[in-house]
């Protein structure tokens, strides 16, 4: 992840994201650098528009913060199937109770 945003700080401030770039701000922040990761991030990002994914990707979290979804429809019905379950088994425990009095 630090890889990435020192890709976006470069980025951010108008210079080209180059290699060593990218290592002289992991280094600046004290992060062991790994060469292999750094040139294939570079490379990966050769032809990325940078903005335009900014962009697309800010509408993501709008979404994922969202409200929770309500509980869909076969879950509701689990839960009440679940329930009636129980009160069959309580019903049926009492009769059972019951019926000892009787003996």
């Amino acid at each position: 992840m630090e890889y990435i945003y020192a890709a976006l700080i470069l980025h951010s401030a108008g210079k080209e994201i180059t290699e060593d770039g990218v290592k002289s701000i992991l280094t600046a922040a004290g992060l062991d650098v790994d060469d292999a990761r750094v040139k294939a991030l570079v490379a990966a990002l050769e032809d990325v528009n940078i903005d335009e994914a900014l962009e697309k990707a800010a509408v993501v979290p709008a979404a994922a913060t969202a409200a929770p979804s309500a509980p869909t429809v076969e879950e509701e019905k689990k839960e009440e199937e679940k329930k009636e379950e129980k009160k069959e088994d309580d019903t049926v425990a009492a009769a059972a109770g019951l019926g000892a009095l009787f003996m």
